[in-house]
């Protein structure tokens, strides 16, 4: 005689159960993550040694920039600190993919895909996790780097403001990443978008110059590109007191506002997810 086992949990209990499964999948595909960092801490020194050599080197070159350059007569170091602030989280966020590429390629993503994983989001949000926290690492390294050479730190409400605005950034480009990793053949087309993605994006940005220093055509791709929306909000940040309501860009098109950039941000991050959200589906189905 056979007896069949009744599961008499609650919704709620189901839930619960669901949410702390997909909690320890996620967990240790994380922990996996760091402690293929921890054998290999190269990839995490050299993420934080080229942006500091940037800024030292960048900032001594441009340290007698004439009088009105720079809008509010900042120094230009202060002014470069944001601006490789931002890029230092957006190469790091841009690299998310090659983790999941690699496993893509020696079979190990194959092994997830049968193994009884309660979500195969775990897979995506492990790489979330694990690129976030290396990218704010790093930007925090730069801006204690930053602050020695005496360029400022920004104050309670201004950290708070630089930490949403690379959370945001890093989001948006870790899944345009992850899209890249399951969309492309290999890591050499993936590596290969990401050189050509890295030096344009940061030229055509306002981390380096103001918009005012550019050409037209140039300062309309700047005034356009989301690193610009990411850069001027911590500007505004080490600048003084903080007021999201104020210009912060002047831009061809009009004004940009703090709230403005935030708002953009978000709106990338939100349509960035929801675009590759198809793509992840077929390919973690």
């Amino acid at each position: 005689m056979t007896h069949s086992v009744l599961d008499l949990s609650t919704p709620q209990q189901q839930q619960r159960s669901a949410l702390s499964e997909l909690a320890q999948e996620t967990g240790a595909l994380t922990r996996r993550l760091f402690v293929q960092l921890q054998r290999r801490p190269s990839t995490l020194v050299a993420g934080i040694l080229q942006p500091l050599i940037w800024l030292v080197l960048f900032g001594a070159l441009f340290s007698r920039a004439p009088e009105g350059l720079l809008p509010g007569g900042m120094s230009y170091g202060r002014f470069l600190g944001a601006g490789v602030i931002v890029f230092t989280a957006f190469s790091g966020a841009l690299n998310a993919g090659l983790p999941v590429m690699f496993d893509r390629e020696f079979g190990f993503l194959n092994r997830l895909l049968v193994a009884p994983l309660r979500s195969r989001s775990s897979i995506v949000l492990a790489s979330v996790i694990y690129i976030t926290t290396l990218s704010l690492v790093q930007s925090l390294a730069i801006m204690v780097t930053a602050a020695f050479l005496g360029y400022g730190w920004p104050g309670a409400a201004g950290l708070l403001l630089v930490m949403v605005t690379l959370l945001l950034l890093v989001f948006a480009v870790t899944a345009l990443s992850l899209g890249l990793a399951f969309a492309l053949p290999g890591h050499i087309e993936l590596i290969a978008v990401i050189f050509v993605a890295n030096l344009p994006l940061l030229f055509a940005s306002t981390a380096l110059a103001p918009l005012s220093f550019m050409p037209p055509w140039l300062g309309w791709l700047a005034a356009l590109n989301p690193l610009t929306f990411a850069i001027e909000p911590i500007r505004a940040a080490y600048a003084g007191p903080l007021d999201l309501s104020s210009v912060l860009l002047e831009a061809p098109y009009g004004s940009v506002s703090g709230t403005t950039c935030l708002l953009v941000l978000t709106l990338l991050t939100a349509g960035l997810f929801l675009l590759i959200r198809p793509l992840l589906n077929r390919k973690l189905a």
